[in-house]
């Protein structure tokens, strides 16, 4: 690596947020310092669209090998077709990738050996990033767990994979860490004890675990990204919560509450900032993907036509009007809806977001927009049961009419209700979301692989749940990031990645951090 670069290392990498973000910031001069030199990802559909991006990162700036990628995201040309014709860019994001998934706790010689090297041959300030998978800690992740016959915490792996994080950082023993997890891990117990206070404690002293009790590696100071510490020399907080970030609040379109620490080396005085909270008075779904072009869903178990879905939706909408009505809607309220269905959309688009529509504010604006894509990527749609396309209008409906809110199941009326035994019974009362036009997304997670129906899209004509790419938007994935895989595949990606956008603020913050300890 060129002197004055910063090294970082990113674990548990999924399609690379964390590390798109802090690599995006770039200083006075134009210079992007952060460089990654390794990328760990065990997952094979996403450990493919990382290695594409660290490959869109490496030409970025040379117009004809960029004119390579636009086509192969088009399906132009093939992916090996583009790698070849750039065989140094290529091997480079190979080698940054590890040539394959690769897994820790299970690929520990050949992953802790190119790190060994690459902190051997840099000259420079190292930053670790990454945050280790969290099913163990999510509140969903524990009611499935409490679930399951026998389930014994101790003796769940997932919750002691940041110990693979502890001895990368008694490795590399970087300038400063940031790490990345669900809020769930505030709360997770074991043996009855919460976690969080050792992992905190283990964090300060990795070497104290990692190397089994020889605590000669450094040491850091854990600081929250959006609150001062008191004492920033040493800086301790009163409430767990003091290290939860709220996205919506620092420019990110979606209420996605995640606990993100930032690690300092002992022997670094200078003293980090936090997160700036913005106006989010724009910062609604509309705003962010009403530029997308228009897609109709498609009918799952049954054969798929345009034709017969625009029969069924024009049939719905006189259904809905119907139910609105008897719901005590004015018919003015109801035309104002304008539920005419729309005729011979598409499942899939590729064309250009219309630029004319766009509403989003900048700077987030020129982060996600690439005028020269010509194109929008992961942008097709999932195929629904007949029954719940009425569902969706009704949801998209309902909050269109009630500023914003989505229906709970005591809010569907009775023709509505689909055939599960706990409808009525509370548990599951958000069954079926909406993303209302006029907020911020709800948290958006990997769950939308599996169904459309708590990322249901705020047009009523559509009747559909969001695509890969709407999901991408609302997780400030740029325009032109590629998710490789198949749509579950895409879909599991976006739902588990950090915000690319917030990680380039808190990318800012460690830059300002490492320049501070120079003056």
């Amino acid at each position: 690596m060129k002197s004055g670069e910063i090294l970082v290392i990113d674990l548990f990498a999924g399609p690379g947020g964390l590390g798109e973000g802090v690599s995006s910031v770039e200083t006075s001069d134009g210079v992007y310092p952060f460089k990654i030199g390794i990328s760990v990802e065990r997952e094979a559909s996403a450990h493919r669209t990382l290695t594409t991006r660290a490959f869109f990162r490496k030409i970025r700036h040379k117009q004809n090998a960029m004119t390579d990628y636009y086509d192969y995201v088009k399906g132009l040309i093939t992916r090996d077709q583009l790698l070849t014709k750039h065989p140094t860019e290529s091997a480079e994001a190979v080698q940054e990738t590890l040539d394959g998934p690769t897994e820790l706790g299970k690929d520990n010689d050949l992953i802790h050996k190119r790190i060994k090297e690459l902190v051997s041959a840099h000259d420079g300030p190292k930053v670790v990033i990454g945050g280790p998978p969290c099913q163990a800690y999510s509140l969903a992740g524990r009611s499935r767990n409490a679930g399951i016959k026998d389930y014994v915490a101790e003796k769940d792996k997932r919750h002691f994979l940041y110990k693979e994080y502890l001895q990368v950082l008694s490795i590399a023993q970087p300038d400063v860490f940031v790490m990345e997890n669900v809020k769930g891990i505030l709360s997770a117990k074991i043996n009855g004890q919460i976690m969080f206070p050792s992992i905190l404690d283990d964090l300060r002293h990795p070497g104290k675990v990692a190397l089994d009790g020889d605590n000669t590696g450094k040491s850091y100071r854990i600081y929250s990204l959006v609150t001062e510490a008191k004492n920033p020399e040493n800086p301790q907080y009163p409430n767990t919560s003091d290290f939860l970030i709220r996205s919506e609040r620092f420019g990110i379109p979606q209420a996605r509450h995640r606990v993100i620490l930032l690690g300092v080396r002992e022997d670094i005085k200078a003293i980090p900032g936090t997160l700036t909270e913005k106006d989010n008075a724009e910062l609604n779904v509309k705003n962010i993907l009403d530029d997308l072009p228009e897609l109709r869903s498609g009918f799952s178990k049954r054969t798929d036509a345009v034709s017969d879905w625009e029969k069924t939706v024009s049939d719905n909408a006189q259904l809905l009007e119907k139910i609105l009505q008897e719901e005590g809607y004015s018919a003015e309220q109801i035309d104002e809806l304008d539920l005419k269905p729309y005729s011979g959309l598409p499942r899939k688009s590729n064309k250009h977001a219309d630029i004319r529509l766009c509403r989003i504010q900048e700077p987030l604006k020129t982060w996600l927009i690439d005028p020269d894509l010509g194109t929008v990527l992961n942008h097709e749609t999932r195929g629904h049961i007949e029954a719940d396309l009425l569902r969706y209008a009704f949801c998209a409906a309902y909050s269109s009419l009630n500023e914003g809110i989505s229906p709970k199941s005591k809010d569907f009326p009775a023709a509505l209700a689909p055939e599960h035994a706990n409808w009525k019974t509370g548990k599951h009362a958000d069954r079926f979301r909406v993303q209302s036009a006029n907020r911020y997304s709800t948290t958006v997670t990997s769950h939308i692989s599996k169904d459309g129906h708590y990322f249901i899209h705020y047009d009523p004509k559509q009747c559909r749940s969001l695509t890969v790419r709407e999901a991408a938007r609302l997780q400030t994935f740029p325009d032109n990031y590629f998710f490789e895989g198949n749509r579950t595949q895409q879909y599991v990606q976006v739902g588990n990645a950090v915000p690319p956008y917030l990680a380039r603020q808190i990318g800012k913050i460690v830059l300002n951090l490492l320049e501070d300890r120079h003056n």
